[in-house]
């Protein structure tokens, strides 16, 4: 059977994202490459149970906007720390160190935002294991 070709433009209901179960967090992704022909964006839905993180990490080639809908994330940007809650956004430049926590009793429930979506290298490179990261929340 022919492989079918990919949409232009797609509708995702919350049943239909592609589910990434990942240790300490799920992500449902509602638009990257690979779901519709041709994109600039990936569109991602995270979770995180409460004590669980995205730990310090950076995007070499991309920028990203974060909105969180539920819960509270301890949200870093390089050395600086803040509370986020509902309602709340990010945005973060090309290479900028971040990592989000979730600090609360809750899961934390939120959606990034990263452009460009086709780049060489890799979408993310982790940096909690150095310093000053790996101190600062010691």
């Amino acid at each position: 059977m022919a492989e079918q070709p990919l949409p232009g433009w797609r509708f995702v209901s919350f049943n239909e994202t592609e589910v990434e179960k990942l240790p300490g967090k799920t992500h449902y992704w509602h638009c990257k490459p690979g779901m519709v022909r041709d994109t600039n964006l990936m569109f991602v839905r995270a979770q995180l149970p409460p004590g669980e993180a995205h730990t310090f990490h950076f995007h070499p080639k991309m920028e990203e906007i974060l909105y969180v809908l539920s819960g509270t994330a301890e949200q870093w940007v390089v050395t600086e720390k803040r509370l986020m809650i509902p309602g709340d956004s990010l945005y973060l430049p090309v290479g900028i160190v971040h990592g989000t926590y979730n600090t609360g009793s809750e899961v934390l429930d939120f959606l990034a935002v990263l452009s460009p979506a086709k780049s060489q290298g890799p979408v993310t490179v982790e940096v909690s294991d150095q310093e000053p990261w790996k101190s600062l929340r010691a």
